[in-house]
């Protein structure tokens, strides 16, 4: 029997926190809930999934996932189809992003996902499962 019953929250260390927080809230749509000016931290919601994202020291490094050990990527659900290419073009034309990939089958599909790193470097993938 487990002895968690799922995510709370993901937190995560930024290069800029105004950046990649305006990311998710002017981008993504997402609700800042939070703010510590004091840590500093933000969180911000899609009413799902709450991520608390904090400012790293500037003399920080980028993350490596193929050489360090930490988060890969984090993968964000959309509704369907037509809302994965959508949000997919408007990340690829948001100042900064990086675009891995843009929306391509998962395997044999019908899945499909774009992976992504937004203006702070964050590695993101939306997904639609196909349903």
């Amino acid at each position: 029997m487990p002895k968690t019953s799922g995510l709370d929250h993901l937190g995560l260390a930024v290069r800029d926190l105004d950046t990649t927080t305006g990311f998710f809230v002017k981008c993504l749509g997402w609700l800042q809930t939070a703010q510590d000016l004091t840590y500093p931290r933000n969180t911000v919601t899609d009413g799902s999934l709450r991520l608390t994202l904090w400012q790293a020291d500037k003399s920080a490094r980028a993350f490596d996932r193929h050489t360090q050990i930490g988060l890969h990527h984090l993968a964000l659900s959309v509704p369907d189809h037509a809302s994965l290419i959508a949000t997919a073009e408007l990340v690829a034309g948001w100042p900064g992003v990086t675009v891995e990939f843009m929306p391509e089958p998962m395997g044999d599909g019908p899945r499909q996902h774009m992976m992504f790193a937004e203006p702070g470097g964050l590695r993101l993938e939306l997904v639609w499962n196909g349903d």
